[in-house]
């Protein structure tokens, strides 16, 4: 397991990282989503060994990340700009982590040479950044680490190669129980592929559930009234938000379900329909609830 406890972290005067703390299971696919500048990256590096934390632990199965070999050689960390020296190519930089990496599957490694539309002696730096980041995955699952940790890993990637990697995260998780910890601002593509997600916000946890879960917390509901009907008539519920587009109110309201349809059905409306939830709209809601949205920042 991986465990991450009360972690900050400062880059001068700037609060990165503020009392972050969760746990995320082994054989999960945790999507880690939050606002720009929410410290999503600098927690990657953290769980990597790259950064030192000022404050609090990270441990995989209990031990601490920063400096230990034995812990770096379980992890892969692929950053939002993979960096490459001059003359890398895969096969040069496969010879590296062949001496690296315990784990590495040379077969594995050669498989996903063909998978990929990409010369392995070809110099890394001279491809497009799609190509670098099909680069950067060759060889981190060659490695097969026990946690791979992705940084913005499908932007630049056609629509073809995406699904090829998300095949591909799947049978990790399948094949020897990895975990894998995707940091993106794609919901739709974290949305097919996660089943745990965690919600960062200045530094801090907004939320950390299983997907589903976070889905049914809360809920995006349509309704109709004969009459025009004012906010003080949802006082009783946790409402997030109120559209109206004519008599049609478009309302997003925290709680159970059936609580809520129960309640909102005692008021008679002429139209009623619960609708399920896209990542992109619990991200929303989440962060509408703590203060951040597009009118407070329009103002």
């Amino acid at each position: 397991m991986l465990s991450i406890n009360n972690i900050t972290k400062k880059f001068g005067e700037k609060v990165a990282l503020n009392g972050l703390s969760f746990n995320i299971p082994d054989g999960s696919v945790f999507g880690l989503i939050g606002s720009n500048g929410s410290g999503k990256s600098t927690l990657l590096r953290i769980i990597s060994g790259v950064y030192e934390p000022d404050g609090g632990s990270v441990k995989i199965d209990g031990k601490p990340t920063f400096e230990d070999p034995e812990v770096k050689a379980q992890c892969f960390f692929i950053s939002d700009f993979p960096y490459f020296y001059n003359n890398s190519t895969i096969n040069n930089l496969a010879a590296l982590y062949r001496s690296i990496y315990p784990s590495w599957d040379e077969n594995k490694f050669q498989k996903l040479c063909c998978m990929f539309p990409i010369n392995a002696n070809d110099r890394v730096i001279n491809m497009s950044k799609g190509m670098q980041r099909q680069a950067a995955l060759i060889l981190a699952l060659s490695t097969c680490p026990k946690y791979l940790l992705l940084d913005e890993i499908f932007d630049g990637l056609d629509p073809v190669v995406r699904q090829l990697i998300k095949k591909l995260l799947a049978e990790m998780v399948a094949e020897y129980n990895a975990t894998i910890i995707i940091a993106s601002h794609n919901l739709r593509e974290l949305e097919d592929v996660c089943d745990h997600v965690g919600l960062i916000h200045s530094g801090g946890i907004v939320l950390e559930k299983e997907l589903d879960e976070a889905k049914l917390g809360i809920h995006r509901i349509q309704a109709v009234f004969e009459k025009e009907v004012g906010e003080g008539l949802f006082k009783d519920l946790q409402v997030v938000k109120i559209q109206r587009q004519g008599k049609l109110l478009n309302l997003t309201i925290k709680g159970d379900g059936e609580q809520i349809e129960k309640y909102l059905r005692s008021l008679k409306p002429v139209y009623l329909e619960m609708l399920p939830l896209t990542l992109e709209e619990v991200f929303i809601s989440e962060m509408e609830a703590v203060g951040y949205d597009i009118d407070n920042i329009l103002k």
